[in-house]
């Protein structure tokens, strides 16, 4: 496996750091891959070195107000304005500069929790530039709870500015999330079985941080969008989609993993397979039973590549 990072030119003139695992046998396929809110890339070092070991390459941004991207803004914030379309923007850049680096080369997106709904609305309008896409740790809810949510939000913003960073907010969204795990070793036993892979984010000064309240804004007219079934309809009904998470994870329940890949379905998609895992919490690819999922991610990566279709253009 060869490692390297690069900064990455966005539209705005932005500028992304990107991590970069690539296998040193040929390559098969490349997984971008979306991290999730208040981590960063880096954390996907060993599930890289698992996609290498199998051909495929992994090539992963700490995307805006993330990891080391944040040391030319601010950590917990997407951008002044329009930061959902500049973070949606920025797959699509990457993407570009994948095709550029290994023309010809099927890419699938693998989007974790923040990143799966980035994901999301990538594939509203470049789903033709993939071979498939990975959801994990993901969410389907009514847009009307986002809309009263994103209400909350902007009086907050109102109230401390675009670059506070609300208690409320923070209570509102993770502030149950450790309830069913009591006693709670840490605030953060909602993401793993595996108290190792707990403590690491909880020690990492990257990770677990309070977002702004204009990030939160932002988040939240994008889930808004991408749970409207009309905008989903937008999806390439032929692209394969793999929704997965665990049956614990305080951010779906299950549930509403089953309720996002019946949203698919209904809105055409026509090749989804929905796995949720008994006893799993938040982080998937941190958990007790991480050698199954990646296993499992592997084997469905096989199968939507050996039946691939030529990328329409856009």
């Amino acid at each position: 496996m060869i490692h390297d990072t690069f900064w990455l030119t966005a539209t705005d003139h932005s500028r992304l750091f990107v991590n970069q695992w690539l296998p040193a046998a040929p390559l098969h396929a490349v997984i971008l891959l979306a991290h999730g809110m208040a981590e960063h890339s880096g954390r996907y070092a060993r599930l890289a070195e698992k996609f290498c070991e199998h051909g495929y390459g992994v090539y992963a941004p700490d995307q805006r107000g993330h990891g080391k991207t944040a040391e030319n803004g601010t950590l917990g914030h997407f951008a002044d304005d329009d930061g959902w379309c500049k973070v949606v923007g920025d797959l699509a850049s990457l993407n570009q500069h994948i095709g550029q680096q290994h023309p010809g080369v099927p890419i699938v997106l693998l989007g974790h929790s923040m990143g799966s709904y980035i994901a999301q609305a990538y594939l509203l309008h470049h789903s033709a530039s993939l071979h498939g896409a990975v959801l994990s740790g993901s969410n389907f809810q009514p847009v009307a709870l986002y809309r009263a949510a994103r209400q909350i939000a902007r009086f907050e913003k109102l109230r401390q500015g675009p670059k506070g960073r609300s208690a409320l907010i923070e209570w509102l969204s993770f502030g149950s999330f450790n309830k069913q795990f009591k006693p709670a070793r840490t605030q953060f036993d909602w993401l793993s079985r595996d108290p190792v892979e707990v403590d690491l984010y909880a020690n990492d000064p990257l990770c677990g941080f309070r977002c702004t309240n204009q990030m939160w804004i932002d988040l939240l007219g994008g889930l808004q969008q991408i749970s409207k079934a009309s905008n989903l309809a937008q999806i390439d009904p032929g692209l394969p989609l793999l929704v997965i998470g665990g049956e614990c994870d305080p951010v779906s329940e299950g549930k509403r993993l089953k309720d996002l890949a019946d949203a698919l379905r209904a809105a055409g998609s026509q090749n989804l397979h929905l796995t949720i895992y008994p006893q799993a919490r938040h982080e998937l690819f941190n958990e007790s039973n991480r050698k199954e999922v990646i296993s499992d991610v592997l084997q469905w990566i096989a199968q939507a590549l050996s039946h691939r279709r030529p990328p329409r253009s856009e």
